[in-house]
């Protein structure tokens, strides 16, 4: 199936009385929605892209962007193309020398560095079909930066 480009609509916390648990939401158009559910720390380096924050000292996924650029690799786009048992599968694609390669990564990870790097968030229309939801089924959810300053 053809990937369909996405948004990151933000970083929440779903809160329940089981657990609460950091998620990025992706959005495709007005009413799909992709919650991926990530570490706090993967939470955390998401919404400071987001923000755009700059830091004293590069993050990793800053770091990782200033090599390739001085290697003249050129990161083209994350794609979310799979989804197995709960568990995303993504990939960065990068191009150099008119040659594309394909690095397996961590979503989170991947819409990091995607965001850092102002390139396009695909997810296949399969996993949308599998994982995604309507606008107003998804749980309970707070931002993180009001969960954070709790």
């Amino acid at each position: 199936m053809a990937p369909v480009t996405c948004e990151v609509r933000g970083v929440f916390v779903a809160v329940s009385d089981a657990a609460t648990v950091p998620l990025v939401i992706l959005t495709a158009g007005e009413d799909r929605q992709l919650p991926i559910f990530v570490g706090l720390w993967e939470a955390i380096a998401i919404n400071s892209a987001i923000i755009r924050e700059v830091t004293p000292r590069p993050f990793t996924h800053d770091l990782f962007l200033d090599l390739i650029t001085k290697f003249s690799i050129t990161l083209k786009y994350l794609q979310i193309d799979s989804i197995e048992n709960g568990v995303f599968f993504a990939e960065l694609v990068f191009s150099s020398n008119n040659h594309e390669e394909y690095v397996d990564c961590r979503p989170s990870d991947g819409i990091a560095v995607a965001l850092r790097g102002n390139v396009p968030i695909l997810v296949d229309e399969s996993v949308l079909d599998a994982a995604g939801v309507k606008g107003t089924t998804l749980p309970h959810v707070i931002d993180l930066s009001t969960f954070l300053q709790k």
